[in-house]
């Protein structure tokens, strides 16, 4: 007996794709393929929907935030704007008040300060002059030491370091040595009265005008160095006065220079922010 021989018939499909068959019209015909496709098809959508939702909503955010650092820098420009300008113009205000405004009534008061310092100088001066008259007349021949008349109270402003007038007051005193009696109270008397009894009287007057000449020039050049030393730059600028007209005049620059430093810096920001 011969064995029958029953060819295999697979009962199951493949469900392989194959290059060749990949494109092949029947798989567009088969219900799972399609169901396949539909659902890949689907699943993308959706995920292209959510990736497109979740664009938006970024962008949205981004475009928000900025928006909102934007406000935020224009806003900072204008506070920096407005401030920069504020103390621009305070510094403007301020240099112009004290440069137009204090420094004519700090000029004015100052002119009139100068002019009393000048009498103060001018007082302190004489002052000081007549304090030399006296002690030089009154270092000749020790009239200081004793007189008839009080010939202190005759040097004044008027006649300190005019040799003549010297001269006339000692010959005043001279003359009262006779009248009075200064034996022994005088020292000037004495030597007037003895240079007298010899006889040398011319001698005895001409070393009186020799010395009253000294004594005003010795007088005026105690005058003169005191107005200097009054009048010197040390000494006004030691006046309360004239510090607190260098103090207005220096922070009345300074305001400009910074008002000038301010303008600079602006126009430059302003420059840079155009280009």
């Amino acid at each position: 007996n011969k064995p029958y021989i029953t060819p295999h018939t697979p009962t199951t499909t493949s469900r392989v794709l194959s290059e060749c068959d990949l494109y092949m019209p029947n798989y567009d015909k088969d219900a799972d393929m399609k169901s396949v496709k539909e659902n890949f098809d689907r699943q993308t959508s959706r995920r292209f929907e959510e990736y497109e939702e979740r664009m938006i909503t970024q962008r949205q955010k981004y475009k928000e935030q900025r928006d909102k650092d934007i406000q935020q820098i224009i806003l900072k420009d204008k506070v920096e704007k407005s401030l920069e300008e504020k103390v621009e113009k305070g510094c403007l205000i301020c240099g112009c008040g004290l440069g137009g405004g204090v420094a004519p009534f700090v000029g004015l008061f100052g002119g009139l300060a100068v002019n009393e310092m000048k009498k103060v100088a001018v007082a302190a001066s004489t002052e000081a002059g007549i304090k030399e008259a006296i002690k030089k007349v009154g270092s000749i021949f020790y009239l200081e030491e004793g007189s008839p008349i009080p010939w202190m109270n005759k040097i004044h402003a008027g006649n300190y370091n005019d040799k003549m007038s010297l001269i006339g007051i000692l010959n005043s005193v001279q003359n009262s040595c006779e009248d009075v009696k200064t034996v022994g109270v005088s020292l000037f008397c004495d030597a007037s009265n003895s240079i007298s009894k010899s006889g040398d009287t011319f001698e005895f007057s001409r070393n009186i005008y020799r010395m009253a000449a000294n004594a005003a020039e010795a007088a005026g050049n105690a005058a003169n160095e005191k107005l200097a030393e009054m009048t010197s730059v040390g000494t006004i600028c030691s006046d309360p006065i004239v510090i607190s007209v260098i103090v207005v005049v220096t922070i009345a620059v300074i305001l400009l220079i910074i008002y000038l430093i301010l303008r600079y810096r602006r126009k430059k920001k302003m420059k840079k922010k155009l280009q």
